[in-house]
């Protein structure tokens, strides 16, 4: 009896973990100083992808395909955003044949920056949606949470 309690248990523990899709973007949130400037900084998120898997740019043809990945900040009391959220990396372009459109993506590692100008210390609070996808499946969009300490 014990064993065919254990089985079960794990034959249904399997079949959940096959459901269940590791995230497979590590996001980290910085910012940095801008030499130039008094009261300029950049605040940046960084994305690193595991092989074969990519996130999508800010900008896409037609909202027909993948999702574009989004930063949606909270109004901040002392810090003001200056300008659009800017993304570095090596961006390709071009037809996909899974969506049937073109569209603008990023492998392996991408830095979105936001320049901020402070007036006094505070958080830049708020969060990113973004969807990534392999050669053979999506996971559906994903929203994470920041809050970034700027001073």
């Amino acid at each position: 009896m014990k064993t065919l309690v254990f089985l079960t248990f794990l034959l249904i523990g399997t079949q959940l973990s096959s459901f269940a899709q590791a995230d497979p973007t590590k996001w980290t949130f910085s910012v940095e100083k801008i030499a130039e400037t008094e009261n300029e900084y950049n605040v940046v998120f960084d994305v690193v992808l595991e092989p074969e898997w990519c996130i999508y740019a800010q900008e896409l043809e037609s909202e027909d395909g993948p999702i574009a990945t989004s930063f949606n900040f909270e109004k901040a009391d002392g810090l003001e955003l200056l300008g659009k959220v800017e993304e570095v990396g090596d961006k390709i372009e071009g037809f996909d044949s899974m969506f049937e459109m073109n569209i603008a993506k990023y492998k392996k590692h991408v830095k979105f920056v936001q320049k901020v100008k402070i007036k006094s210390a505070s958080t830049l609070k708020g969060y990113v949606t973004f969807m990534t996808c392999d050669n053979h499946q999506c996971l559906p969009p994903t929203d994470i949470d920041f809050a970034i300490k700027v001073e």
